[in-house]
């Protein structure tokens, strides 16, 4: 492995890390969505919690919103912030889902390739607005991101353990999947 010759360039082998490689704080997201089915990422084993499913669906729109903001869109909350895990479709959606997070990942990971090192100092919004992610720097956007990713990352690896480690009857069904 070489080292990065500058911040940037660790910045953006950070961003490839947290999604597919060997970041320093464990698995990457890819890594704990191994050998994660359709039905388990539909398990809603928190009340009032979210699903693998809707924390992958949650982290996809953000990341397409970072990518947007980083090629000079305007900032606004994504058109779903914690969109529903469509029900029906099994393992082939879940597979979808898997795979559009993967898209978002690159086009993001191609829209910070393309900045120079000092647009990472370019302002996003003139006021700091914390729940609209505003009056902050790209650089900052991008780390908070793969904070963001870590911290989902973290629940579906938590979500996931308790899964494979409790017996089926005892976990709570997807609304989605409700008869009623």
């Amino acid at each position: 492995m070489s080292r990065p010759k500058s911040d940037f360039d660790a910045l953006r082998e950070d961003l490839r890390k947290v999604y597919d490689g060997d970041p320093w704080h464990g698995s990457s997201i890819t890594d704990v969505l191994e050998g994660i089915d359709a039905d388990t990422a539909a398990l809603r084993s928190v009340p009032h919690g979210h699903t693998i499913w809707e924390i992958v669906l949650h982290m996809t729109a953000w990341t397409r919103e970072v990518a947007s903001r980083v090629r000079g869109g305007s900032p606004k909350p994504p058109p779903e912030d914690w969109p529903a895990a469509k029900s029906g479709g099994g393992e082939a959606a879940w597979r979808s889902t898997q795979e559009d997070l993967a898209a978002a990942q690159k086009e993001l990971e191609n829209a910070v390739d393309s900045l120079g090192s000092d647009e990472l100092l370019r302002w996003i919004g003139d006021q700091r607005d914390p729940t609209l992610g505003t009056g902050l720097t790209v650089g900052t956007l991008i780390r908070g991101l793969l904070q963001h990713h870590t911290y989902h990352e973290g629940q579906i690896a938590l979500l996931k353990r308790a899964a494979e480690t409790a017996p089926r009857t005892s976990l709570l069904p997807n609304p989605c999947e409700s008869s009623l």
